[in-house]
């Protein structure tokens, strides 16, 4: 501690999480190219959690010493803020190319706008979103689509009613409630869970049932990516307040000092958000 500043001490985890991570993208590589790296990709993986882990634990252990102070919350609330600002860019790229494909690209190849002219590369082609039926025969389209009333409503359903459980149990923590907060936060961690196994079988539905695939032709490319990255951060977001949980029981927040808790709320009601726009730009429009 020098003055009212915190100095964090050297750590070796900036450097041996960015190389766990450049094995998992080696291997990644590795898959891609040649078809062969799964070893590659589950040690840089096993490497990367263990470093999140070891990394977290030491600034839980850091924080419970007493060794931040109010310009540390602060740094941690610019940094948590500026890493949802890059979700948010992140997602972005994802729903413009979405939006790119659907406004400009198919109708295009429709024979509409100034590059109508495109048209003439497949003159046979309807323009049509979802795009069952790709200009290119060579690509097999989806049989059909999801309808947004089944299982997609369901799982917006159980999202936003996540968001509502977690928000009480951050009041809860607020007042000093613990066992309030411990189960409404459970009931939270539950819900994200029942998302993840929908949303499982819902990929079985599309490859098995449906013909919606990553090589259905654009839908199926912009469906998984969507879906498939958005999927991801409920995962991590799962995980991160599972941790959470033990760590309310484990006594580590009081109603004053909780920012580990916030931001963790933060992270999931920004995942919630997206959700959201996935279910009326994917399954709605």
């Amino acid at each position: 501690m020098s003055g009212s500043y915190y100095v964090p001490a050297t750590s070796k985890w900036p450097a041996l999480g960015s190389l766990a991570l450049g094995v998992m993208m080696v291997g990644i590589g590795m898959l891609l190219v040649h078809g062969r790296g799964t070893v590659v990709v589950a040690i840089g993986l096993v490497g990367v959690l263990a470093v999140m882990a070891l990394w977290f634990r030491d600034v839980v252990n850091e924080s419970r010493s007493g060794l931040y102070d109010a310009q540390m919350d602060r740094s941690f609330r610019w940094g948590m803020g500026w890493f949802i600002f890059s979700e948010v860019m992140f997602f972005a790229a994802f729903f413009g190319a979405l939006f790119y494909v659907r406004t400009f690209a198919l109708p295009w190849l429709g024979g509409e706008g100034t590059k109508g002219a495109t048209a003439l590369l497949w003159p046979e082609f309807t323009a049509h979103w979802p795009l069952l039926s790709p200009p290119d025969s060579s690509v097999a389209g989806p049989a059909q689509v999801f309808s947004p009333w089944q299982l997609p409503l369901v799982n917006t359903l159980i999202l936003v009613s996540s968001s509502i459980t977690l928000t009480v149990a951050h009041e809860a923590l607020k007042e000093g409630h613990r066992k309030v907060c411990r189960n409404w936060l459970a009931g939270t961690v539950l819900l994200g869970l029942c998302f993840i196994t929908i949303q499982a079988v819902e990929y079985y539905e599309a490859y098995a049932h449906y013909g919606i695939t990553l090589q259905a032709g654009i839908y199926g490319a912009t469906f998984f990516i969507l879906t498939g990255f958005h999927g991801l951060h409920v995962i991590i977001g799962t995980i991160i307040l599972m941790v959470m949980l033990v760590r309310i029981m484990r006594r580590h927040f009081t109603p004053e000092e909780h920012f580990g808790f916030e931001a963790s709320s933060w992270y999931w009601h920004f995942v919630d958000v997206v959700w959201v726009g996935l279910f009326i730009f994917v399954y709605v429009f």
